[in-house]
Parts: C-alpha cells; structure tokens; sequence
C-alpha cells in the first residue's frame, strides 16, 4: 500500500501538462504553451506553463506552482469548469477580475486526473463556441 502521496507543486503542474499533451484524443485541441522549464514554486504560485486552445491561439487556462500544490486558472467558461472541478471534489474558488476566472487547486498527484473532467468540458464549451451547436460526445460503447 503506498502512503506517500505526491504534493509537490512543480511535479504535479507536469503530471497535468503530460495528460493534456499525451493521453486523450479529447485534448487533442489543447496545447501547452509558454512553459518555464526552470520555474521555481512560490507561494503565491509561478506561472509554469499556459494551455491554448490549438485552433485559436487563446490562453484559456493558466497552470501556477506552489511548494505544496499547483493551481490552475481557467480564464475561458469559467462556470463551466469550475461546476466540473467541484463535482470531481476539488477545491474551487472564483477569482474576482474582468473577466473572471475560475481558481482550481490540485493539492496531490492524484488529483491531476480528478481535474480532466474540467478540461474536457472546457473542451466541449470551446467546441460549442466554434460550432454554435452542442457537440456530441456519446459513449459509443453504449
């Protein structure tokens, strides 16, 4: 049984940066952009690295180290990921700018995978921007 878990914020932040660049085709329209490889955590957070949507060039989210944690900024549908992240059980605060943002905190490597379901319905809410209609994303093993 392992009892160590994995708080520490530079490690986390790539844990999150290879699942957004390498394992779904979901993100597929995700990139990782601007990443510092030499960031240092503060405790205020350090920008390690910016997501962009692939097809638009647009910041939509930004990722900030801790020593403890990382921290991740969605500036695109705010409502929409922080709905998503707060159903995942992580904790979720609004940040009070124009425009708003929406705060996610990933406290140990084994929330990097609780905070997915957020990104893919920042995907699904980018995908609906683009369109103008709702995509559709059935579970075609159903």
């Amino acid at each position: 049984m392992v009892v160590d878990r994995l708080t520490d914020g530079t490690r986390i932040a790539q844990l999150l940066a290879s699942e957004l660049t390498g394992h779904e085709a979901a993100f597929a329209t995700l990139s990782v952009v601007d990443a510092d490889t030499d960031v240092e955590p503060t405790d205020d957070g350090a920008l390690a690295y910016a997501v962009a949507a692939a097809d638009a060039d647009e910041r939509v989210a930004e990722v900030y180290v801790q020593p403890d944690r990382a921290r991740v900024e969605f500036l695109a549908h705010p409502d929409v990921t922080a709905e998503a992240a707060s159903d995942e059980g992580l904790r979720v605060r609004p940040k009070a700018v124009r425009p708003p943002r929406t705060l996610v905190f990933v406290e140990d490597g084994a929330q990097v995978k609780w905070i997915l379901p957020a990104f893919r319905a920042l995907v699904e809410a980018l995908d609906t921007d683009a369109t103008g209609d709702e995509p559709d994303y059935r579970d075609e093993t159903a």
